[in-house]
């Protein structure tokens, strides 16, 4: 089976647990870039859940590397801590990640004519999506693994427009780890016959092999299961992954901007990333498993120290990187945090 993504804005197959929601598409002409390049007739891709309200009880709630606006939906809904019966709940797709606009399915700058962009540069589009609809102050940002990442950019690149950030498994700076885990995964996408363009083969079953099995678990998430089971296992997740997404080239390209993160590069901080966070201003989660094997602890640990409201929860079990996903055993303890994190932060 090859994989490639048949047609522009192509959404993968509704999964058991997404919320059925319209899909929406706002154009903003051409999107200057940090390296100082352009993204050509760029488009954002967000849903939204709930009705449109005051500022104050808008959510913005960002995608992780190679998701959809689906990453957190396990989060969203009546009763649920994005409660959308109380706030305006707006998903926005990251630059990269094959519905926004990407090296997949842009016409004028496809595959690898597509310049590399920052997650600074994903931040700069979610805001001018919030210009477009009217929308200023936001309630909060909400965000796991590289969303949670854009989170806490948020927060230094506009402090004073949210009250609470909510960044599951983040990292404020990309550490060497994390960095040594995107270049193995993108060496072997890169080792497939058919790269760029594809169709893929076995490169993309290697790769989902490593970035679904391993870097998201931890050794002690497979000790309940025989060994006889772990190959069903690296069978499933390839199987997934070729089912949903994402495009190869667009996961490379979001690593790319995943490698180079560092919220101490934004203007103003000369490379300070400590000087960075002590500027957040918002009320701020962070929340991580004990053992992380992609996003290593120790950098959300050491950013609850620095940002002057912050409050760090680290769950206890084997889960690792997986534990803000909705498979997660602590699932319950998730929502629970940042439900009652959101309820004291916007009340």
């Amino acid at each position: 089976m090859s994989f490639r993504p048949a047609s522009r804005w192509q959404h993968p197959p509704l999964q058991p647990g997404w919320i059925d929601r319209p899909h929406q598409t706002m154009k903003l002409g051409d999107l200057s870039l940090e390296s100082g390049e352009l993204i050509s007739d760029f488009e954002i891709s967000y849903v939204t859940h709930g009705t449109p309200a005051a500022d104050n009880h808008v959510i913005l709630v960002l995608t992780a590397i190679g998701s959809t606006h689906h990453r957190l939906d396990f989060l969203i809904g009546s009763g649920l801590p994005l409660d959308r019966d109380r706030h305006f709940v707006i998903c926005a797709d990251a630059i990269g990640n094959g519905l926004t606009t990407s090296p997949s399915n842009s016409r004028m700058q496809p595959d690898l004519a597509f310049p590399r962009f920052t997650i600074r540069d994903m931040v700069a589009s979610q805001r001018r999506l919030l210009d477009q609809l009217g929308i200023g102050q936001l309630a909060a940002v909400v965000g796991a693994s590289m969303g949670g990442m854009q989170a806490l950019q948020w927060g230094v690149s506009e402090p004073d427009r949210m009250r609470g950030i909510v960044a599951l498994v983040p990292m404020a700076r990309s550490r060497p780890w994390s960095v040594a885990m995107n270049d193995v995964a993108r060496r072997i996408l890169m080792a497939d016959p058919s790269w760029p363009s594809g169709p893929f083969g076995a490169g993309l079953d290697t790769w989902a092999a490593l970035t679904r099995v391993i870097t998201n678990r931890t050794p002690g998430a497979l000790e309940t299961m025989t060994t006889d089971a772990v190959p069903a296992l690296v069978s499933n997740a390839i199987a997934m992954a070729r089912k949903v997404g994402p495009d190869p080239l667009d996961w490379v390209y979001q690593s790319w901007a995943y490698d180079g993160h560092d919220v101490g590069a934004t203007p103003g901080f000369n490379g300070d990333t400590a000087a960075a966070l002590r500027s957040i201003r918002a009320a701020t989660l962070l929340l991580v498993p004990e053992l992380d094997l992609y996003n290593p602890v120790v950098d959300a640990a050491e950013a609850a120290e620095l940002i002057p409201n912050a409050m760090l929860v680290r769950l206890a079990g084997t889960s690792g990187h997986a534990v803000a996903a909705e498979t997660s055993p602590q699932l319950t303890e998730v929502r629970s945090a940042i439900a009652e994190f959101l309820r004291t932060t916007l009340a």
